[in-house]
């Protein structure tokens, strides 16, 4: 099940569900630890003696964002009940600190008395063994604990605290947990509980009749018991609400920070779902460095592993993009990650916790009893690539020095020697999708953009015979590209070449990452080449539905919702769709041209799901979100997109 509402502040992210739950927590890392699992941290409501949890089918459900912020607006209504309550979840955009407001409406003629049921159920360090569960009457706050990590609980009706209270065991034997001891609108008042345990709060108002009354709700987190009970001491000295009215200032400003910018002839609902990406990426990233894939945990259903890694080719990607957004300060860290754990070799590895160790990888150190390198070279290229943008972009001259020797110097030294010298291309890694292992077009095109940008920062710097030296190899590369990875005979680039018996074999799968040979600098946009391969992909990868989009590659496993290839050779992708929209803008001569790809970025709006997250793909039949969301990937080459397009468009303008 995807994430519908994500809010963070670079180093504790939340996620919740269509009924506004928490379902991840993240912290002290984005993507690192997760402190709920998945699990459901519910929250119900009691009126007149009937209760309802918000996952009721009887709700009816609006989920959005206040404008341009990171402060979600969801409505919720139960008919039967006559009840509204408008929600508004944010964490504070500087300390660790979540907060939800919930304003209650009373549909009926008579004063109602409303109690709100909040039940905690984590699994602290991803673990439940060992946690505790205890009330604190001291401040009339529940807390949770186990070795340095603390999570304290408390509300407000304004005149109010928190009304009841129970904490217990779950999932062990028999027990479900203190959510079932709310159902009667009552709560035991069990003051600890210890081994795998959840809480339940509850907060009581008397609503007057057609009008509404407002709660908060608040959690704080830290390494300490004092730290907790002191941001919990904040929030009720600052007001919840007026916190809660910060962040989503904060956030606005943040979104909002190029206020000039020129969106050209893009309708308003591109530009909204462009600003939401960027306050999407925001949230995916830590302040520390890492760019995470996506924090989705349901993704374990299906595979006992996740998406909350730091890939160093999306991380590389997604920088390139927001920095082209104007958001440097936000991916500067992330160069210097890359640097701190790039290997002695020069290469970066598979993929990265959010703490800079190495993540879980698929990729053997030997294959059919033969050694070899288990990376995705493109990654180790990407990093240097996206590095040279932001560069070019901000000129950030003592920036990049500071990592011309740990970074730039060692990742260039290495692809400069992992060469194939019989064909002058790298020499064999595992493709971008880490599925296959051979030489392909992406990462070929991905290593000559990473030594272009090594060697305009070594003359940059005066380096000039190193600058030349990585010049020549990336030019080497170009030639094994145009002689090795063309294919004549069908007018176009080819995934890749795999070993068969000894010899090079063209693998002629349509792949969408063949887009790298423009992307990265091999050959301009409007090269015939080009031209004809991109022509070749949007008619061979474009899902024949009503939902339209196009794949990864023919015939795509991965998810895989059809077997009728020729009509749907794969589920749509976003970031694959928005590859063939930025080639159809830099080739673009006249402004009629840009009609097409601005077509398609309305059919990302289409498409993302009703509070805006975009997700990894999509079924081809129903639209509904596939595998993980948000994706970050999804949501900066959204963001990367429109950039390109504004651009284009007004230089368009100016020509005309």
């Amino acid at each position: 099940m995807p994430r519908h509402l994500v809010i963070g502040n670079g180093k504790f992210l939340i996620n919740l569900d269509q009924h506004s739950y928490m379902r991840d927590l993240y912290y002290p890392y984005v993507g690192q630890l997760n402190h709920i699992g998945g699990y459901q941290c519910r929250v119900g409501i009691w009126v007149d003696g009937a209760f309802a949890w918000l996952n009721a089918p009887e709700w009816q459900f609006n989920l959005a964002y206040v404008e341009d912020s990171l402060v979600t607006e969801v409505t919720a209504t139960h008919p039967e009940l006559g009840i509204t309550l408008l929600i508004n979840d944010g964490v504070h955009q500087r300390e660790d600190i979540y907060l939800k407001r919930i304003r209650i409406t009373n549909h009926r003629n008579t004063v109602r008395e409303v109690r709100m049921f909040f039940n905690q159920d984590l699994l602290i360090n991803e673990s439940e063994v060992g946690d505790t569960a205890a009330y604190y009457p001291a401040t009339n706050t529940v807390f949770h604990y186990k070795k340095d990590k603390y999570f304290m609980f408390n509300g407000s009706t304004g005149t109010e605290g928190i009304f009841q209270y129970s904490t217990g065991v779950k999932r062990f034997y028999n027990a479900e947990g203190t959510w079932r001891d709310a159902e009667d609108g009552h709560l035991m008042g069990n003051a600890i509980a210890q081994g795998s345990v959840d809480s339940t709060i509850s907060f009581r108002l008397f609503v007057p009749p057609d009008s509404h009354q407002t709660l908060y709700y608040w959690m704080t987190a830290g390494k300490t018991l004092e730290e907790v009970k002191k941001l919990d001491s904040y929030v009720k000295d600052s007001h919840p609400g007026k916190l809660l009215d910060r962040v989503t200032v904060y956030w606005q400003r943040w979104a909002n920070k190029d206020a000039e910018r020129d969106y050209g002839d893009l309708p308003q609902e591109v530009v909204r779902l462009y600003k939401h990406s960027l306050l999407i990426v925001r949230t995916q990233t830590d302040i520390h460095g890492a760019i995470i894939a996506a924090n989705d945990s349901d993704i374990m259903q299906s595979n006992r592993d996740h998406y909350s890694y730091m890939w160093p080719r999306d991380g590389a990607l997604i920088a390139y993009a927001m920095s082209m957004a104007g958001y440097q300060g936000m991916v500067m860290p992330f160069f210097n990650f890359c640097a701190n754990v790039i290997s002695p070799d020069g290469y970066l590895h598979h993929k990265y916790n959010p703490d800079g160790t190495v993540g879980s990888s698929w990729h053997p150190y030997i294959h059919a009893g033969r050694m070899q390198l288990p990376i995705q070279e493109d990654e180790t290229a990407l990093v240097l690539f996206a590095l040279w943008q932001d560069f070019q972009r901000h000129g950030s001259l003592e920036f990049a020095q500071s990592l011309y020797r740990s970074l730039i110097r060692s990742a260039a030294r290495f692809m400069s020697t992992y060469i194939d010298q019989e064909l002058n291309l790298p020499k064999p890694s595992y493709d971008l999708w880490e599925e296959r292992y051979g030489i392909f077009t992406f990462t070929a095109s991905a290593v000559y953009g990473g030594l272009i940008a090594a060697s305009n920062f070594s003359n940059l710097f005066g380096d000039e015979e190193r600058s030349n030296r990585y010049k020549h190899t990336a030019e080497k590369i170009k030639n094994g590209m145009l002689q090795h990875l063309w294919d004549e005979k069908e007018g176009r680039f080819v995934r890749g070449l795999y070993l068969e018996d000894g010899e090079w074999v063209k693998d002629m799968t349509l792949e969408s990452s063949v887009y790298g040979i423009f992307e990265f600098g091999v050959l301009p946009a409007d090269d015939e080449r080009v031209v004809s391969t991109m022509r070749a992909n949007k008619a061979g990868l474009t899902i024949k539905t009503d939902i339209g989009g196009s794949a990864r590659y023919h015939h795509d496993y991965y998810f895989q919702r059809s077997t009728d290839i020729e009509k749907v050779p794969g589920n749509p992708w976003i970031i694959c769709t928005l590859w063939i929209a930025e080639w159809e803008i830099e080739s673009a001569k006249t402004l009629e041209e840009l009609e097409t790809p601005r077509r398609t970025l309305e059919w990302v709006v289409k498409h993302s799901m009703e509070s805006g997250i975009l997700p990894e793909q999509l079924d081809p039949f129903t639209g509904d979100p596939v595998s993980v969301a948000p994706l970050t990937w999804s949501h900066a080459t959204y963001v990367l997109a429109v950039v390109k397009y504004v651009n284009k468009y007004n230089q368009l303008l100016k020509q005309s």
